[in-house]
């Protein structure tokens, strides 16, 4: 299972302050306490500053490589930004994100066969954000044929059937989870991925909806998450989960964690 820490995210007011006042002490805490908790990629966000965000994820990925050597995930929906940045990077990274939209698809696949990156392609296209089981499906087909006809593999493709609330519709949850068991069984190789809190927007104690569909769509295939690795609950209900689908060897991960202290209760 792919974890991708979601914290240094500029959407978080406590990391925007962070950025804006150049506190680098805050944002490697927030480095340092995710590479703890157990990761494989740190997400690095500065898309809220407008008109900056090149500068700004420079100075977020320089605070945060002087202080872990996990790779990153550059989140960016721009482009260009993404190509500033990308000469900086030490260890290849995974970028986020790429969707059907001629102009992330053609800026983006260049630089992930260029730097050889694995990338996440979110099921959106230049006139929808997927959002019915049939819809999510038919735009990751087109997506995986888009990327791997450029020449990236397709163990390096990450797909995002994206994760609506479902507090706005009851269908939503249900809708992203047969769409993770369609695409990965049609798709042997690819990957999955989500912004698992997406989910539980607008409802009360988020945490226990979070925990919830993360081991509903793991038991469905899901092989990455984008995640709070910190929250102990939500890490021992991933491992949990993975044991359980039989995703881990005579349970030595879930045993691990346990000896750990990362579980939660």
């Amino acid at each position: 299972m792919i974890i991708i820490g979601e914290r240094i995210n500029s959407s978080r007011k406590p990391i925007a302050q962070a950025i804006l006042s150049n506190n680098a002490r805050f944002i490697q805490n927030e480095a340092k306490a995710q590479a703890k908790a157990g990761i494989n990629y740190i997400d690095v966000n500065a898309g809220s500053f407008v008109g900056e965000e090149a500068k700004r994820l420079r100075w977020l990925i320089e605070v945060v490589q002087d202080v872990t050597d996990d790779p990153l995930c550059i989140d960016s929906a721009d482009p260009e930004v993404i190509k500033s940045v990308l000469p900086m990077v030490r260890i290849a990274p995974m970028i986020n994100s790429i969707t059907l939209e001629p102009y992330r698809l053609e800026g983006v696949l260049p630089l992930v066969s260029e730097y050889r990156c694995k990338v996440i392609a979110l099921c959106q296209s230049e006139t929808s954000m997927a959002k019915t089981t049939e819809e999510k499906v038919r735009i990751a087909c087109q997506l995986v044929e888009k990327v791997t006809g450029s020449g990236v593999p397709l163990d390096d493709l990450y797909i995002d059937p994206l994760v609506y609330p479902v507090a706005t519709h009851t269908e939503f949850a249900l809708s992203t989870l047969d769409a993770i068991e369609q695409i990965m069984k049609q798709f042997p190789g690819v990957h999955s991925t989500c912004g698992l809190t997406n989910i539980s927007y607008g409802l009360p104690n988020r945490r226990i909806v979070n925990r919830t569909f993360l081991v509903a769509a793991i038991a469905r295939g899901l092989d990455s998450a984008i995640i709070d690795p910190t929250d102990t609950r939500l890490y021992g209900s991933l491992k949990a989960a993975l044991m359980l689908v039989g995703k881990d060897k005579f349970c030595l991960e879930y045993l691990t964690a346990f000896r750990e202290g990362r579980l939660g209760s």
